[in-house]
């Protein structure tokens, strides 16, 4: 089989700003970016996709919340949320793909999985959210939230309003790891684990349950990346290159760099804990399970980095 790639496509490539949330401005991005993936295949790697869902999420939690304070309709699990979107989303990869592949004559199926990832139910993420979700709510509005929901925790957002916070507990396990190697198998191109995967927990033997909680789509994607033993992890940014001393005249883009280079840059506080940093740990991970390297870059600069032409590749040694 020829090398793996697991790439890992924010949501907010799908959705580039508040005015761009339209699906036919959605289309319009993952026509670009469904080019930079085909362009890959023509090289010759298999190709496992993830994506995440932010925004994506969000508007299907707004839609449900704001519906549910004018008519007798049900709020939408967050779990559900991120099942609708994996389809949703998938739908428009898939689609743009295998149109970009039988416009360049290539007869490659493409599919989209559902995905579930199970969680530790006493993950102690859990007892503390900090993950804010959907719409900004007034006080009034959030007591009669908590009245319905007795679960659900608020915290108050900037003077905006108050928002629901879950936890980000961590993955543990890709439960669709053997349905995705299977499908690599018969050469499939795959996509799957949108926005981290559907968080579940064990209810039983063997039986499951999904829980409210948003997972990590790079965590995520690095898991499933160790789980199918993939050759190179790619994690899509919104720069071309990681670099440290950021913001300073002193700046410095990053080519190829070692682990251990990595975690002195890490240590010396050049990655940011809201941006960077989860990215940077999703790397190291990966590479200490045996993978042989991790590309950091723009989507749209994946098929020159794939080259080591551009983007930040972080090797063993």
């Amino acid at each position: 089989m020829n090398e793996l790639v697991v790439i890992a496509i924010g949501g907010n490539s799908i959705i580039t700003s508040n005015e761009q949330q339209s699906i036919q401005h959605q289309e319009k991005a993952i026509k670009a970016i469904v080019s930079n993936i085909a362009d890959m295949l023509e090289g010759g790697y298999n190709i496992v996709l993830t994506h995440g869902n932010g925004p994506q999420v969000g508007l299907d939690l707004r839609r449900a919340e704001v519906a549910s304070q004018y008519e007798d309709i049900p709020i939408v699990p967050l779990a559900n949320c991120v099942a609708n979107t994996q389809g949703g989303i998938g739908y428009q990869l898939q689609q743009g793909l295998v149109n970009e592949l039988t416009q360049r004559g290539i007869n490659k199926q493409v599919i989209t999985l559902i995905t579930r990832v199970e969680v530790a139910a006493d993950d102690i993420n859990f007892s503390n959210p900090t993950k804010p979700i959907g719409a900004f709510f007034s006080e009034q509005q959030r007591d009669l939230l908590v009245q319905e929901h007795p679960d659900w925790k608020f915290v108050e957002d900037s003077g905006r309003g108050y928002r629901r916070v879950v936890a980000s507990p961590v993955p543990v396990k890709v439960l669709e790891t053997d349905a995705i190697t299977s499908l690599l198998e018969r050469g499939f191109v795959v996509i799957a684990l949108g926005g981290g995967g559907i968080p579940v927990v064990q209810d039983g033997d063997h039986l499951y349950r999904g829980v409210d909680a948003v997972i990590d789509k790079d965590l995520a994607t690095t898991l499933l990346a160790k789980e199918l033993d993939a050759d190179i992890l790619a994690i899509t940014t919104g720069v071309e290159k990681v670099c440290i001393n950021f913001g300073k005249p002193n700046q410095q883009a990053l080519g190829q760099i070692t682990s251990e280079e990595t975690r002195r840059y890490m240590s010396e506080g050049h990655f940011p804990a809201g941006s960077m940093l989860p990215k940077i740990e999703a790397s190291l991970n990966f590479l200490a399970s045996g993978g042989s390297r991790v590309i950091i870059t723009t989507p749209e600069k994946l098929p020159q980095a794939i080259k080591r032409e551009t983007g930040t590749h972080i090797v063993t040694v």
